[in-house]
């Protein structure tokens, strides 16, 4: 074969070398990041919170039944009110099966969503929502515990600011452990027929 023959195979031989390591790369990513294999990923784990009624809950409080977790805050203009409203709707269309699932919410913003704000919060939304609510170091280690970001943004009133953070829904297992999660786009019937795979 002549040299440049050679060269030139030699190059096709290492950019099919590379392309195929960029796909096991991405694949790997992917992976991870949607959780390939379920109770795979480390998200979710010890919490000790205050819910509406002002019942201290923790992580073995939930075990036993499938949970969809949101993290979010009562003054959300939108992706808080938006999400829950999404529970809401996939459990109603579950009927009975909804019983082996607990809706919860946490806030990000313990400063302003006290137990009674909470409370009158959560009645807009599914019955059996447990909206849970803490110290700022309490929320803080749940929030770290889920791999939730949130910040607060910038303002000059401190009862009137914004919270940035993360919006997924988490469905975890009878045991607390990670199965699945819904972003923005979610819609009840995409919800509704994951929660059903696991029941």
């Amino acid at each position: 074969m002549p040299k440049s023959g050679m060269a030139r195979g030699l190059v096709i031989a290492c950019l099919v070398a590379i392309l195929g390591l960029c796909g096991l790369v991405s694949w790997k990513l992917y992976q991870r990041s949607v959780g390939a294999e379920a109770g795979s990923v480390a998200i979710g784990g010890p919490f000790s919170l205050t819910d509406q009624d002002g019942k201290h809950v923790t992580e073995a409080d939930l075990k036993g039944k499938l949970s969809l977790i949101y993290f979010g805050y009562t003054f959300c203009p939108d992706a808080c009110p938006t999400a829950l409203g999404t529970i809401t709707a996939a459990l109603n269309k579950m009927g009975a099966d909804a019983d082996q699932v607990t809706p919860v919410f946490i806030t990000i913003d313990p400063e302003r969503d006290t137990q009674q704000v909470m409370k009158e919060y959560a009645s807009n939304f599914h019955p059996r929502l447990r909206a849970l609510t803490g110290s700022v170091d309490e929320v803080t280690a749940a929030a770290h515990a889920y791999k939730i970001y949130f910040t607060k943004e910038g303002g000059t009133d401190p009862q009137n600011y914004l919270m940035n953070h993360s919006t997924l829904i988490y469905l975890m297992d009878r045991d607390g452990k990670y199965l699945a999660h819904f972003g923005p786009q979610a819609t009840p019937d995409d919800i509704a027929t994951e929660v059903r795979k696991y029941l």
